[in-house]
This record gives structure tokens, sequence and C-alpha cells, in this order.
């Protein structure tokens, strides 16, 4: 399938593995050049992005560089009520089928069914690096993720 057919966000956890790591961040840039007309913002990635700054400073410099960008080109995509209600029902399957304890799931892991199910609802192929929570949550909820990177090139 050819990248312009697919449109693509980027996970939280890319993002901060870029902020850390000089190497990562360039592949990130070398994504970005090559799929920023197909790139969107979860709401989600961006309210976990907002609530890791550690100041006002770089709360500014997260807002300018990274959030304002996709707003500005309406490129923002937000949970319907729909994905925030089978968001809840995924979390009961998963009490019931693997005896998860709902009440000690991380906000993260919360937050990544939201993603899961608001990625599929626009049908925007999420890039992460974390296939494992992930893929247990395909089993569930049927979306497309990839590890970094998508090829650039027909398949």
């Amino acid at each position: 399938m050819l990248p312009e057919e697919r449109k693509f966000a980027v996970d939280t956890n890319v993002f901060i593995r870029a902020y850390r790591d000089p190497g990562f961040n360039a592949a990130l840039n070398r994504f970005h050049s090559a799929f920023a007309p197909f790139e969107y913002l979860s709401a989600v990635v961006a309210q976990e992005l907002r609530a890791g700054m550690q100041s006002a400073q770089h709360r500014a410099r997260l807002e300018r560089v990274v959030l304002e960008v996709y707003s500005r080109r309406g490129r923002v995509l937000t949970p319907s009520r729909q994905a925030w209600s089978e968001s809840g029902n995924v979390l009961a399957e998963m009490a019931w089928r693997e005896g998860l304890e709902v009440g000690k799931v991380s906000k993260a892991f919360g937050n990544d069914v939201l993603l899961a199910l608001s990625c599929r609802e626009a049908g925007v192929v999420l890039v992460t690096d974390n296939v494992r929570d992930f893929g247990r949550i395909q089993r569930y909820v049927q979306f497309e993720y990839t590890a970094p990177w998508p090829e650039a090139t027909a398949e």
C-alpha cells in the first residue's frame, strides 16, 4: 500500500524516546519528513505529553513545536463518546477473560485502549514502540499499529 493511502499517529512513547535518544529523534524526524502530509496527533497523546512536562517552559515549547503544528492543520484526533464507552467494555472484557484487576490498571494502559479505539475510528495506523501492550489490546480490538517505522515505499 502506498504511504499516501495511510494515515499515521505517533504514540506518546515514541515522542518520549525521541526526546531522550538523539538517534531515535533523527529517525522520528525522517518519519515526519516522509509522512507529514499523512500524520495526525491523538488528543490522548497530547494529554500524556502535557502531563509529563516538568516546567512551564517545557510545556510552552511542547505546545509551540509539537502540539500547535497538528492543531493548526486540523489534524488532532479526539476520541468519540463511542470510543470512551467501548474502552470501558474492552477493559471489562479483559478483566473477565484475563483476570485483569480494573482497579489496578494504570492510567497509561487505559489510555492505550482509548488510543487504539480512536485510531480505529479514524482509520489511522498507530506508530508505537509499545508493541507488547498494543498486541494485547489487539486481541480485543481490531486496529492497525506498527513498530517504528513504517515503510515509505509501496509494499
